[in-house]
């Protein structure tokens, strides 16, 4: 859960003959990762291509299913059908059907096509309709130059042309539109002046007749192509009704199916042999090796050691990344993905995710009304085809969570819809006696306990607080976003710690984690007792001899186990340090961030709310608008804008303590089965 999948290197070889048989056996087990070859010697090389009429037949398929599921965006709703009925499928001239939908699909391209160049040609005629002359007049010809421009000074430029060609040129114009005929040795005269007067060329498509009776030609084209299209879309949406989840399936079953036929591309093959090199997670190895021993000549699995000690310059091949988390934090994978999959053997921090995100989320936000619009639009996303796509469904599992999450700090704020809802001073809400009732029991039974409430400095801490009134909370905010931040850097720090000890020992975890942790804990309890009035800043302590310590090891460790020499570490150890600083106070912008929310809130009770209570009809209605316009705003403020910022808090300032986003994706060949599968996994067994 915390770390990676523990994974095993797997060596086949194998006649040339048992390729395909072995590769189909990988690609049913799908956890097969296959490392291409690269290793170039005589006689050896890589593979081909499997080129079969079967092979053919799978690749000429796939590339009209993909055509026509890219055109229709198709879904399945009804869950997975078995490889022997989508064998069935094809066998049954599924091609065909696959064929009508790229008929209609070609048809509405087509004609969407030629609406878009006659609508063109429209606009063009449009434009040169006053000049009321025959299309085929503004042609040029062998002996005759035709101009066609458009002008704001097309009067001007008609003068012009009349004065200093006289009758070696024929002008007419209207509106802002001019058409100019003149023998080929006056071009470059007419051009000059057209272009001094900042004239626009129109290039006049080709036609007969007067632009009024084409522009009526084509309107009646376009007409009866408009119609066109929409038959075919609707005869489209109806073939798609029938065959949508069909398609989805037989997408991923031809996938399947053409990775396993171009698969020898990835594998060293000679005239008689062919070796895989491969990477299988280690609780599978064995169920691996069992499966294709009866068919290769050599099968040989051997779990993966990561000896971060080897040899300068020596190298290491690294395992594909797997992750392994249960139902509730495999969505959070999603966050993972986005600075790239953990290195081999390090911390994977799904679960940490999936606890600390949509928390640090709803802190910033703090809003039940707006956690409860949070929680339905994911529902109604939900609802929709595309809930289905794996992404998707994370996607919304997240945002569930982070409504929930904003649900529960907005019941500690007392805060929704930007009304604050205890009854008590400073409220804005309705008061309703059930809820007042329960703010008055909160207040008086939840205590932070003396000891800690000491140490922390959060005396004034009570549910509810109000986040952004000063003496009622915002004190108790601002230290709650920064002993947040500690906590969440010092996590990162330990975590970090873990990963240099299983890498590197002891001595490196110390000296490049260590140190941190020392200068964070001692820069910490330094400043928390100068604010609680224990001591000056610059008070000698032991939390001042921590700080030292930690600096003084950090310059050992940028010097020595960073390779930045002592001239660079003694440099960069101080300044380093003032960076851990700023990613501390970083964590400010959860209560910057939250009570600027707050106070956009405020303004529609302000501008809004209040207003429309202020008596007459037409108050109400502006009042109203402005309520709703501001309400909306904020919501949209307050889904965007404490996500950045969570995302940020958690992968710039958090994850840089610990993480590098390095390894590549366990990608077996095959794929993951989510539509078509084996008869074994269809029927549940």
């Amino acid at each position: 859960m915390f770390v990676t999948v523990d994974m095993s290197r797997l060596t086949v070889a194998a006649p040339v003959d048992k390729m395909e048989q072995i590769l189909r056996i990988c690609a049913e087990m799908s956890c097969v990762h296959i490392e291409e070859y690269g290793n170039f010697e005589d006689g050896i090389g890589i593979g081909q291509a499997i080129d079969t009429h079967s092979a053919n037949s799978v690749s000429n398929l796939l590339t009209k299913v993909r055509g026509v599921n890219a055109h229709y965006s198709p879904n399945n709703l009804k869950g997975p059908k078995s490889v022997s009925e989508v064998q069935k499928m094809i066998n049954s001239g599924f091609e065909e059907i696959v064929d009508q939908g790229l008929a209609f699909a070609d048809v509405v391209r087509d004609a969407e096509a030629e609406i878009e160049s006659k609508g063109e040609q429209l606009a063009i005629l449009k434009r040169i309709e006053p000049l009321n002359i025959p299309l085929d007049l503004l042609t040029s010809t062998e002996y005759l130059e035709v101009y066609v421009s458009e002008s704001s000074k097309s009067k001007t430029i008609y003068n012009t042309l009349v004065q200093e060609m006289g009758k070696d040129v024929e002008v007419h114009a209207e509106s802002n539109v001019i058409a100019i005929a003149c023998l080929s040795k006056h071009a470059t005269d007419v051009q000059l002046i057209l272009s001094s007067k900042n004239a626009r060329a129109i290039q006049v498509p080709s036609g007969v007749g007067s632009p009024s009776e084409v522009i009526s030609s084509l309107e009646k084209e376009i007409a009866k192509l408009v119609i066109t299209v929409k038959k075919n879309i609707a005869l489209g949406d109806s073939w798609v009704a029938n065959h949508g989840r069909d398609l989805v399936i037989m997408e991923e079953y031809l996938t399947r199916e053409d990775a396993i036929f171009t698969a020898p591309t990835l594998c060293a093959v000679s005239k008689q042999a062919f070796a895989i090199d491969a990477w299988v997670p280690t609780e599978n190895a064995s169920d691996v090796k069992s499966a294709l021993s009866s068919l290769a000549s050599h099968v040989e699995v051997e779990e993966h050691v990561d000896d971060h000690h080897h040899a300068e310059g020596e190298h290491h091949a690294s395992p594909p990344i797997a992750l392994e988390n249960g139902v509730v934090s495999e969505p959070f994978e999603l966050l993972v993905d986005l600075v790239g999959r953990p290195k081999y053997g390090t911390f994977d921090p799904t679960l940490m995710l999936m606890m600390t995100f949509p928390l640090i989320y709803g802190m910033i936000l703090g809003d039940w009304g707006y956690g409860l619009i949070i929680l339905l639009l994911a529902k109604w996303l939900g609802s929709k085809p595309f809930a289905v796509d794996p992404i998707a469904k994370n996607g919304i599992t997240i945002l569930t969570w982070m409504g929930v999450w904003c649900i529960i700090w907005g019941i500690i704020f007392a805060e929704g819809f930007g009304f604050i809802w205890d009854g008590k001073d400073g409220a804005s809400g309705p008061t309703i006696w059930f809820i007042k009732d329960f703010y008055s029991w909160t207040y008086t039974t939840f205590h932070v306990p003396e000891t800690v409430a000491t140490l922390t400095g959060l005396t004034g801490l009570h549910m509810p607080f109000h986040r952004a009134s000063d003496g009622y909370g915002l004190q108790e905010y601002v230290l709650l976003s920064i002993y947040i931040g500690v906590l969440h850097l010092l996590s990162g720090f330990i975590i970090g710690f873990v990963n240099v000890y299983r890498a590197h020992g002891l001595p490196a975890a110390f000296f490049e984690k260590g140190s941190w942790m020392m200068i964070l804990i001692g820069g910490f309890m330094q400043c928390r007792n100068m604010v609680s009035g224990y001591n000056d800043l610059f008070d000698f302590q032991i939390w001042t001899a921590l700080l030292f310590i930690g600096i003084v090891s950090l310059v050992i460790g940028l010097a020595i186990f960073e390779k930045f020499g002592w001239v660079g570490g003694i440099i960069m150890g101080p300044i380093e340090t003032f960076g851990l600083l700023a990613n501390t106070l970083s964590y400010l912008r959860i209560m910057a961030v939250g009570v600027a929310g707050v106070k956009i809130a405020e303004i529609s009770i302000s501008m809004g709310w209040e207003m429309m209570w202020s008596g007459g009809v037409l108050s109400f209605i502006v009042g109203l608008i402005l309520f709703i316009f501001i309400q909306i705003f904020a919501l949209a403020l307050g889904i965007l804008s404490p996500s950045i910022h969570a995302i940020r808090l958690h992968f710039v300032e958090w994850m840089s303590k610990f993480y590098d986003g390095s390894g590549v994706i366990f990608n077996p060949l095959g794929g993951r089965t989510l539509h078509a599968e084996r008869e074994s996994q269809s029927t549940g067994q």
